[in-house]
């Protein structure tokens, strides 16, 4: 299973200072984390899209320059299968970005994609009427209702306004627990804690949590 990172600032700060301790966490993670990775960071008013097949933990982020919004993804193919760099996320369209952790089993629903968090991210977009929340929300609920089993269901989806992070596990809650740490000029939810910082705090499970954008 994935590594999720979502940074949101009022000031801009360096992406490398970011990924690296991403990359750590990735790296020391109970599983493999090194499938490849990817990221999107917002420059100048657009985003900007990365993916590299490799470990993230391998990469040079010195290349990134800096932000104010970031949002990364460290893959763990499920069955080591698929590993190609189209495979990698962010997905994203001209509107949304989108980055899944999980494990869904007996999934009966028909929607276009190469691997299962793609077709995750374009079947949440066909409930979208404007409010992705509300799209997130129904989305999911349906997902769940047609799964046999859901190990695990965590998405970050942001737009141009707020990023979304819906949490639901039913088991080995310490792996699959999404973190935040907030204050008055920062946001960073992450699937786990960086080494050797305080103030996180647990998400709770069967949830779904919007954080505005400064």
């Amino acid at each position: 299973m994935c590594r999720l990172l979502y940074v949101n600032s009022n000031k801009e700060f360096k992406i490398a200072d970011y990924l690296a301790k991403f990359a750590e966490i990735s790296k020391q993670s109970k599983e493999f984390q090194g499938h490849g990775w990817g990221c999107a960071y917002s420059q100048n008013g657009k985003w900007q899209y990365y993916k590299n097949v490799n470990p993230v933990w391998e990469d040079d982020f010195s290349k990134f320059g800096s932000t104010t919004r970031l949002i990364a993804h460290a893959r763990s193919a499920f069955k080591d299968e698929g590993i190609i760099v189209e495979n990698n996320m962010p997905f994203y369209d001209d509107k949304y970005i989108f980055v899944f952790n999980g494990e869904l089993r007996g999934v009966k629903i028909k929607e276009d994609g190469r691997i299962g968090a793609e077709k995750i991210f374009n079947y949440i977009k066909r409930f979208d009427k404007g409010i992705l929340k509300g799209a997130l929300q129904k989305g999911t609920e349906i997902i769940t209702k047609k799964s046999s089993y859901v190990r695990a269901m965590n998405i970050i989806m942001t737009d141009e306004n707020a990023a979304y992070v819906y949490s639901q596990f039913n088991e080995d809650e310490n792996y699959f627990t999404l973190n935040v740490k907030q204050s008055n000029d920062c946001i960073v939810v992450c699937s786990d804690p960086f080494v050797d910082e305080n103030d996180w705090l647990k998400l709770n499970n069967n949830s779904l949590t919007e954080f505005k954008c400064f």
